[in-house]
């Protein structure tokens, strides 16, 4: 995978900018370059480069609501997520979800990692996430949660309907 270049000291108070392109389409990957604390080895991030008519296509259907849950236990997900703590945190325009202060999952399904590019986005490793994410990425800001083994798999089938 080819890296972009580019490098910014972030000072408190400070607005910067910084401008980085792609010459060619594909997907790119970016690193932290300084130690900035415990999460250092998991600041990276993935750079999807795309003609522009197929960036456009990506942004109008980003703006859109989520789906509705196609199947039983996507709407019983659907229902638990509601009802659960995730909902303290997490967006998912279109539903009642409309906390900011976890990431917006309206489209999650759609993104190539979670967890702010420390993993693959696949059920397995959205599932550990979900039912543990200290254990993948200590220190971050998702607290336990207490679904039971069934709930999370509802859960599960819900959120990866959100593409």
């Amino acid at each position: 995978m080819p890296n972009l270049m580019g490098k910014r000291d972030l000072i408190p108070g400070i607005v910067t900018n910084t401008w980085i392109q792609a010459d060619e389409p594909g997907v790119y990957r970016g690193q932290c370059a300084e130690f900035c604390g415990h999460q250092h080895a998991h600041m990276a991030l993935e750079v999807v480069a795309e003609p522009m008519n197929t960036f456009q296509a990506w942004i109008r259907h980003q703006r859109e609501p989520a789906a509705e849950p196609a199947t039983d236990e996507e709407r019983r997900g659907k229902d638990v997520f509601m009802q659960s703590t995730c909902v303290t945190c997490h967006a998912i325009r279109g539903t009642d979800a409309g906390s900011h202060l976890g990431p917006e999952l309206t489209h999650v399904a759609s993104r190539l990692t979670i967890a702010a590019g420390t993993l693959p986005n696949a059920r397995g490793h959205l599932a550990g996430w979900i039912a543990n994410s200290q254990s993948i990425k200590p220190g971050n800001r998702m607290p336990p949660n207490a679904l039971t083994p069934d709930d999370l798999q509802a859960v599960l089938a819900y959120v990866r309907s959100l593409r």
